[in-house]
C-alpha cells in the first residue's frame, strides 16, 4: 500500500517540504502572507495526487519517445514529460528523463493558480520551476563540481527562463556521460530537466581506460536505461581529455540553444566549466554584493 503524502513546514516557517516515496519537494512564495497560506494550501492537494498518476502509467513512461510526440498520457505530469523529452528524442530518450522537471512544473502550477504571489519556486531535487511576478527577480546558484557555488545568476520578469535543472553522472539519476554536473536554463523545468540530461550524456569519452561503466539494470533493475551503460567512476583526466569531453557537451547545447529548446548551460567536469549562452552568469564576488540567492 503506498504510504500517504506528507506536507509540513520547515523549521525556517517559511518553506513547504512535500514528500511522497521519492519526490522530494522544498516550495517557497513570496507575498502577503494570507496568499501563501492560499498557495501552500493548493500545492499541497495537488502533491497529493501525483505520485499515483505517475505510477499508473509508469511502463509507458519507462519506453522511447519519439520526434513526434505522438503518445497520448492520461496524467498532466507524464504529458508535460513526453511534451519535453519528444523534441530531443533523436537518440534513446524516455520521459523519465524529465520527471523531476515536471513534477515542479506542476506543482508550481498549482502553487499560483489564483493567487497574488511576487515570485515562488519548487525546487525538486535540484529541478527547479520558477514563478516571477512583473518587476521582480530571483536569484540563484549554479553549482560545479567543487560541491558549492561556482556562480550565481539573476533571472527577472522579463527574461525567458522558468526553469533550471542539472543532471550527472555525479547526481542522484544515471548519465550516460561524464559530466560532473550540466546546468541548464529553460522556459520551464521540464524542458530544463530533458535537456541537461541529453547535453550530459554528451560529455563523454567512449572507451577511455578512465572511466568506468556498468548496465544500469545491474543497479536498478527497472530503471527505463535497461541494459544500457551508465557511468559509475572517472578517474583523473588529462587537461586534453576534459575538454574534448566538455567540447562534445558544448556542440549539443549550442545545437538546443539554436534551435530554442534551451536558454543556456554551464557544463563541468574535473574543475573545468564551459558556458553556453549564459550572458547574465556573473562571478561570486559580484553576486554576493546582492540579495541572497532564492532558488
Amino acid at each position: 500500500m503506498m504510504q500517504a503524502a506528507q506536507a509540513s513546514l520547515l523549521p525556517d516557517g517559511r518553506r513547504l517540504h512535500l514528500n511522497h516515496g521519492p519526490i522530494d519537494l522544498i516550495v517557497e512564495a513570496f507575498g502577503a502572507q494570507g496568499e501563501i497560506r492560499a498557495a501552500y494550501g493548493q500545492a499541497v492537494a495537488r502533491f497529493e495526487t501525483i505520485l499515483g498518476e505517475l505510477v499508473a502509467e509508469l511502463p509507458d513512461l519507462r519506453t522511447a519517445a519519439t520526434l513526434d510526440g505522438a503518445r497520448a498520457f492520461a496524467g498532466a505530469v507524464a504529458r508535460r514529460m513526453e511534451a519535453s523529452v519528444a523534441p530531443l528524442a533523436r537518440d534513446f530518450l524516455t520521459p523519465m528523463a524529465a520527471v523531476a522537471g515536471a513534477v515542479a512544473d506542476e506543482v508550481l502550477a498549482a502553487l499560483v493558480a489564483g493567487r497574488t504571489l511576487e515570485r515562488a519556486y519548487v525546487n525538486n531535487g535540484g529541478d527547479i520551476a520558477l514563478f516571477i511576478a512583473e518587476g521582480r527577480r530571483i536569484d540563484a546558484a549554479i553549482a560545479g563540481s567543487g560541491g558549492g557555488a561556482a556562480d550565481r545568476l539573476t533571472i527577472a520578469w522579463g527574461d525567458p527562463v522558468r526553469g533550471i535543472a542539472t543532471s550527472g553522472w555525479r547526481g542522484r539519476s544515471f548519465s550516460l556521460g561524464i559530466a560532473d554536473a550540466v546546468t541548464v536554463l529553460a522556459r520551464n523545468a521540464a524542458q530544463a530537466d530533458a535537456a541537461a540530461t541529453v547535453i550530459a550524456n554528451a560529455v563523454d569519452l567512449p572507451g577511455h581506460p578512465a572511466v568506468r561503466r556498468t548496465p544500469a539494470a545491474e543497479m536498478a533493475p527497472d530503471s527505463d536505461l535497461g541494459r544500457r551503460v551508465v557511468t559509475t567512476a572517472v578517474a583523473h583526466l588529462s587537461s586534453r581529455d576534459v575538454d574534448e569531453a566538455l567540447h562534445g557537451g558544448l556542440i549539443v547545447a549550442r545545437a538546443l540553444r539554436s534551435g530554442g529548446d534551451i536558454e543556456g548551460a554551464a557544463l563541468f567536469l574535473q574543475g573545468v566549466a564551459r558556458i553556453c549562452d549564459i550572458e547574465t552568469l556573473e562571478s561570486r564576488e559580484a553576486a554576493d554584493a546582492r540579495m541572497p540567492a532564492h532558488a
